[in-house]
């Protein structure tokens, strides 16, 4: 793996830990809202909601520890986050200044200040990585009978005491070092005040790409180098009684993000939304309200910052230079609210009340400001350099490999056929499939032909960059990839064409056909799934579900003709040909199986309410990037609208969902 995939996959493990923060923002800011005062001293329920918050919030070196293990190990499981705790308390005792001391002969107060804050997230994701990389090296170790015991996962925790304690002694002469130029770096921004602020929001925007802006943040936002603004600011007066705070200059790393969040990139959405083709302007609005939406309430940006990022970084270069600008001006005004999670709505509400938030409401004046700015800047770079956000994507030329549209069967053959469509064997790196969707890491994206796919049956083709590839190929999606692996070898370098095979069209259904929910939970719109392929109707039309219950049942009789070998999703073929999929979550594909229970063998007829997975709700909550499940008709275009959708509560088994076919 190259180094900015390696920093990519660190950057998306620390959202295992970071994503516990809204908890703490919020139990923190109710606590200190209560009783500002007495910082939990006048109110037991202020001290309970405080105390709370701050366990998460003193204690994040430790969540980055185990977090960073758990999402960085080979099939997120728990023995490679027990390794990262481990090795955290091996590599912290060891550095800590009274070992230090004993360690190297010297009186203590000669000990380095560095070790002093030797707990600190730096540490923590060091040692998250350093036990994600031996779990996914030992943990299928089998050792000799004698100690057979300690075999295979088990083995993991013990090596990582003893490679800590390697990475201790190198630490001892190499910390003194790190820390002195991180606490450089914060206090050169720091003296710099405003001018510091500006300067450090704008790096803060333009690392996310690779996922280090973390790193960056935790210099400025905690107590590396001695900024630590995000817990002083929650502290509120406490904070400004023991020092440790300034009013109008504690939280002058977060405030000016709020106009950013709440304002800006709402306004950029919309720009790129009258920006967009008329054709893909309903396709983009679906998008983009969610997308702004998330933004302004919750301050979390990523999905509207992903969806152009790279497609336009042009754009992302210039949001970048107003979330600089941005934070400088806040912080030259003065005008000062903090947050526990992100700049959004529900931090700005929770700080309003912190003594330490000055002027706050300036803030939103300063957000219609950027809002404008915004709109009138991206709307402009779009349209003067022709920027292809979306909807303003070039369209795709017809292939001119002549294949006919794949029908049912001859999955052998199309899969010969997808060998020519991803640029030959020698172009394809690696792969794997999710119930609807091929997952191909290849040598040169620009390889794939998109219309020839679309020419084979597929929906979509998404090109996440030079290197990764996704095409929507429906419920044949795992066969397709496993015929792809067979054929590769064989089809590398011929340069034919194989034909795929002709059918007759699939039949439509003479009446109307009832689709039941597959599980008990609240409806939600297809359109506001989190995840474009679905949102798009790209794999097909259908609703959506949040479960409430663990059991997951057939929708309508019919054959079950796939379930995922992770169990998160399964497809069911009716006998008017309908093709239905049940996908619980999203890109649940990653969990492993973990959270699911295969009822059922798939290859048999079922009946409408027969169980067909088990879900564990709990571990879903709280590992799944979301728990909305698509129930898509894959082919709804041969079955016209669908009609009787449903709204609101549905009972599994019970419930009619929605119905399709002639009225």
């Amino acid at each position: 793996m190259n180094i900015l995939g390696y920093l990519q996959k660190i950057g998306r493990a620390l959202m295992v830990p970071v994503a516990t923060l809204p908890a703490a923002a919020i139990m923190m800011g109710i606590g200190y809202w209560i009783d500002p005062n007495g910082w939990g001293s006048g109110s037991p329920a202020a001290a309970f909601l405080i105390k709370a918050g701050a366990a998460i919030i003193d204690n994040m070196s430790i969540l980055f520890a185990v977090g960073v293990a758990y999402g960085m190990s080979k099939d997120r499981d728990g023995a490679a986050a027990l390794a990262g705790l481990v090795g955290y308390y091996v590599l912290t005792t060891l550095l800590s200044p009274g070992a230090v001391a004993l360690i190297q002969g010297i009186a203590p107060d000669l000990v380095p200040k560095a070790f002093s804050k030797i707990n600190n997230q730096f540490v923590g994701i060091l040692t998250g990585v350093i036990a994600a990389e031996l779990y996914n090296r030992f943990s299928q170790v089998e050792l000799h009978k004698a100690l057979a015991f300690f075999s295979g996962r088990r083995l993991v925790p013990i090596i990582t005491s003893f490679a800590m304690i390697v990475v201790a002694f190198v630490l001892m002469a190499v910390w003194p070092l790190i820390y002195n130029g991180l606490v450089s770096f914060g206090l050169s921004i720091k003296d710099m005040g405003a001018s510091g602020a500006g300067i450090y929001a704008f790096f803060n925007r333009l690392l996310i790409p690779i996922g280090l802006h973390h790193a960056l943040n935790s210099v400025f936002w905690f107590d590396v180098a001695g900024i630590n603004d995000i817990p002083n600011f929650l502290a509120g007066a406490k904070s400004l009684a023991e020092g440790k705070a300034v009013l109008g200059v504690t939280g002058m790393y977060q405030a000016g993000f709020f106009p950013i969040m709440m304002f800006g990139l709402p306004g950029a959405a919309l720009a790129i939304y009258h920006s967009a083709k008329p054709a893909n302007k309903a396709r983009v609005a679906s998008i983009m309200i969610a997308a702004g939406f998330a933004s302004f309430f919750t301050g979390v940006t990523e999905p509207l910052e992903f969806s152009f990022m790279f497609v336009a970084p042009l754009l992302y270069v210039l949001h970048a230079l107003l979330t600089g600008v941005s934070v400088f001006i806040a912080a030259s005004m003065h005008w000062i609210a903090g947050f526990g999670f992100s700049a959004g709505l529900v931090d700005m509400v929770l700080s309003s009340r912190n003594p330490l938030a000055k002027d706050w409401y300036m803030l939103l004046l300063q957000g219609v400001v950027f809002f404008l700015v915004y709109y009138f800047g991206f709307r402009a770079a779009i349209s003067a350099f022709n920027l292809k956000t979306p909807g303003r994507e070039d369209e795709e030329a017809p292939s001119a490999l002549g294949f006919s549209v794949p029908q049912a069967g001859g999955v052998a053959e199309l899969a010969q056929a997808y060998v020519t469509v991803v640029g030959g064997a020698d172009n394809v790196v690696n792969v794997d499939a999710c119930i609807t969707r091929l997952r191909l890491t290849v040598r040169d994206a620009d390889r794939v032909d998109a219309g020839a796919a679309r020419t084979l049956g597929a929906s979509g083709v998404i090109k996440l960059n030079r290197e990764n590839v996704q095409i929507v190929v429906g419920p044949k999606a795992e066969l397709i990839a496993d015929a792809l692996r067979a054929h590769l070898n064989a089809s590398a370098g011929s340069g034919a064409a194989p034909k795929p095979p002709s059918a007759a069209p699939n039949p439509v259904a003479a009446t109307q056909t009832v689709l039941l929910a597959p599980v008990t939970g609240e409806v939600v719109a297809l359109e506001d799934v989190p995840d474009a392929a679905f949102s798009s109707k790209a794999v097909g039309d259908g609703l959506a579900i949040r479960p409430t219950g663990r059991l997951v049942v057939a929708p309508c009789d019919g054959k079950l003709a796939n379930i995922f070998s992770t169990n998160h999703a399964f497809s069911l073929v009716t006998d008017n040909g309908a093709e239905i999929i049940v996908h619980i979550g999203v890109d649940t594909v990653k969990l492993a199986g973990q959270g699911f229970k295969r009822l059922m063998q798939p290859g048999g007829q079922v009946k409408a309410g027969q169980a067909v997975l088990e879900l564990d709700l709990e571990f879903l909550a709280a590992n799944a990037a979301s728990t909305i499940s698509p129930v898509v008709l894959v082919n709804a275009d041969e079955f016209g609208a669908l009609s009787a959708k449903a709204s609101g509560s549905v009972v599994a088994g019970q419930t009619v969902l929605y119905r399709f076919g002639p009225q």
